[in-house]
This record gives C-alpha cells, sequence and structure tokens, in this order.
C-alpha cells in the first residue's frame, strides 16, 4: 500500500511539473507573437522573438503533455520464422534484453501509467521457445497487476504446454492471418515451408477457449488478398476482435534503399481498403485500421525499450527508458493521443470484464 502511495504521489508530481511547463511555454509563444502582431509594438517584438524550431518545440510539448503510456506494444524481439513480405518491423538485429532489465523496463512503465501490454515481434514466440515470453506475461499480471496483457502472434510455434503454464496470465492472443487460402499465404509468406497456417490458426482458437485466452485476428489488406471474401471463416472462427490493416509502408523496414522487404507490390489504394471493409461491414468485430489512422497511433518500443516515432514514415528511436525514464522518452515517440482514441485504442481489453462464453 505504501509503494502504491509513492507511485501515486510521483504520478501526480509529474503531470502538474509537465503542465505547469505546458502552460509556461505557452504563454511564452503567445506574448512573442502578439507583440509582434500587436500595432506600433516593434520596439517590444525586436526583443521578444520566437524562433520557428521553439514554437515547434513547444507544440510538441503541448501534444505529448497529456499523453501517458497507458498502451504500449513491446517488441522485444525482431526474429521470425516467417517471411511476410509487408512486414515493417523486420529482423534488423537479434538483440533480446535479459529478462530483468525488461522487467525492470515495464515497472517503469507502469508506474506512468501503463494499463495495457502487447508482446509483439517478429515472433514472440522463437525466442527460448517462448518461456521468455511467458516469463514476462506472468510477471506483467501477476506481479504489476496490469489489466490487460496481450500476445500477436503468426501462431506457428504456440504449443498447448504454453496455455497450461501461463495461460491463466494471458488476456488476448491475437493471431495474424491475411488469408484462408493456403496458396496465398505462401505468396504473401505468412508461412514456414509448406506447414499448414490455417491449422495452427484453428488449433490455437481452440486452445484459447480450452484455457480461457480471448481469441483475436489480425489480418493486413494487400494486393493479394484485397478481393477475398473472409466472411464465411471469420464467423467460424469467432474472435473477439478483428484487426483489419491497411498494408504500410514504413522506410527502412519495409521500404527504401536499407531495407529487408520490398512492400511496394503489396500496396493497395485507399478505395481498394474501403471496398474490402463495405464487403466485411456485417462482420461486428471488425475493427478497421486505415494508414492514416495507424501510422501515429500506436506507442511502440523497441527490442531497446526506445519509443519509435513514424511520423516521417520511418521509424526514429528515441532513447530507451531504461537510460532517461519514460517521460523525456515518451516526448519522442510521435504519440497522438487523439488519434489513438479516435481509432478506438481503448477498449475493455480485460477479459476478466468481457463475460465471454468459455
Amino acid at each position: 500500500m505504501f509503494f502504491t502511495q509513492i507511485v501515486f504521489v510521483k504520478m501526480f508530481l509529474q503531470l502538474c511539473i509537465r503542465f505547469l511547463q505546458c502552460i509556461f511555454a505557452t504563454v511564452l509563444a503567445w506574448i512573442g507573437v502578439r507583440g509582434q502582431q500587436v500595432h506600433g509594438a516593434s520596439q517590444f517584438s525586436s526583443t521578444v522573438k520566437v524562433n520557428p524550431a521553439t514554437i515547434k518545440v513547444v507544440n510538441n510539448v503541448i501534444s505529448q503533455v497529456a499523453a501517458t503510456p497507458s498502451s504500449v506494444n513491446y517488441h522485444f524481439t525482431r526474429q521470425c520464422n516467417y517471411k511476410c513480405g509487408f512486414c515493417f518491423h523486420t529482423a534488423k538485429t537479434s538483440f533480446v534484453l535479459p529478462i530483468e532489465d525488461a522487467k525492470r523496463g515495464l515497472q517503469l512503465l507502469k508506474e506512468s501509467g501503463l494499463e495495457k501490454i502487447n508482446f509483439s515481434g517478429g515472433e514472440p514466440f522463437i525466442h527460448d521457445r517462448g518461456d521468455f515470453l511467458g516469463k514476462l506475461v506472468q510477471y506483467c499480471k501477476q506481479d504489476l497487476q496490469l489489466p490487460s496483457v496481450s500476445i500477436v502472434s503468426n501462431g506457428s510455434m504456440i504449443r498447448e504446454k504454453w496455455f497450461q503454464t501461463y495461460g491463466e496470465y494471458l488476456d488476448i492472443l491475437a493471431i495474424s492471418c491475411d488469408s484462408f487460402d493456403e496458396d496465398t499465404n505462401q505468396t504473401i509468406g505468412r508461412a514456414q515451408g509448406r506447414k499448414s497456417h490455417l491449422d495452427n490458426l484453428f488449433k490455437v482458437r481452440d486452445w484459447c477457449r480450452k484455457y480461457k485466452v480471448a481469441f483475436k485476428i489480425n489480418s493486413v489488406i494487400n494486393t493479394f488478398n484485397v478481393d477475398e471474401d473472409m466472411r464465411e471463416n471469420i464467423t467460424e472462427l469467432n474472435p473477439v476482435r478483428w484487426k483489419v490493416f491497411q498494408c504500410l509502408l514504413i522506410d527502412g523496414e519495409n521500404a527504401g534503399e536499407n531495407s529487408l522487404r520490398e512492400a511496394e507490390r503489396f500496396l493497395i489504394s485507399d478505395q481498394q481498403f474501403q471496398d474490402f471493409l463495405e464487403r466485411h461491414s456485417s462482420i461486428s468485430c471488425l475493427v478497421p485500421e486505415s494508414n492514416q489512422k495507424m501510422r501515429d497511433s500506436y506507442l511502440i518500443l523497441d527490442e531497446y525499450m526506445r519509443f519509435l516515432d513514424c511520423r516521417e514514415g520511418r521509424k526514429d528511436p528515441s532513447k530507451s527508458i531504461l537510460d532517461v525514464g519514460v517521460e523525456e522518452a515518451i516526448q519522442f515517440s510521435g504519440f497522438d493521443e487523439k488519434m489513438f482514441l479516435k481509432r478506438g485504442g481503448k477498449y475493455v481489453w480485460s477479459k476478466a470484464d468481457m463475460r465471454l462464453d468459455w
């Protein structure tokens, strides 16, 4: 209880300081602009000038002052056993933090307002056969007592034993599936050899039901699946959410000179994406995310626990929260909290509140 009170007081003081900084910066900027606008105030405006770069910094402070890391996507590994052609978080490194450092970063996030953590990759089950991931899931739910702990996986490396050990600590498991045609999955790269991606999908769905984990599906809509009708399959699988993304280019990841993927051939137009959504509008669990909604509305931590800023069409890293803390690092995240809320980033994300019929 005493520790909780300390954390609350610390968060409250941090918020007050940031709020006062915002007011101070805004007043200075306003005085400078007014000084230049008021007729006959040339002498005043010559002494109080606001550099455009300063105004940009002020605007950034204002945009970030209310931003809290309530929902964070932690890509703790970039390694993957699939080769999806449009992947925008590719295997540029093989680095994974020691688990105690990862836990320390998660503790810092909790102290700054974290409510939901989503573990992703790469493929999060690839490291230490999923045991590293399981220990982090258990830590977040049991020690940090986060309302929601989730995972995004391709499903190919999950075993029932993992659910038996860690399933009780997991709220949501999202499996990526872009097509219900095996040949299309092979073309996309959503496969390992000739193993059936769809067999794994249905197997994991059944395990989620057995071990009381909310089941979710993520699909990236691209040139190879944009004309597909998935209504029957999605209805049969009955996920709690079906997240439908528009294929997105990120320089240095799936586009550009130093990228590991060339995703241009996967791109679809906004109209094609809308046509796909309209064709599947009868699916009540569908959650669409266009490029506009997706680019700046996620707080993404990379394998070094650096926030990634995607505003310029690439992933520019902040300093690690392990080195400078969450408050400083989040200033360089490019996070658009308004878009996060607009796209429905906050929802019923704890399985205890979902009232699912297991």
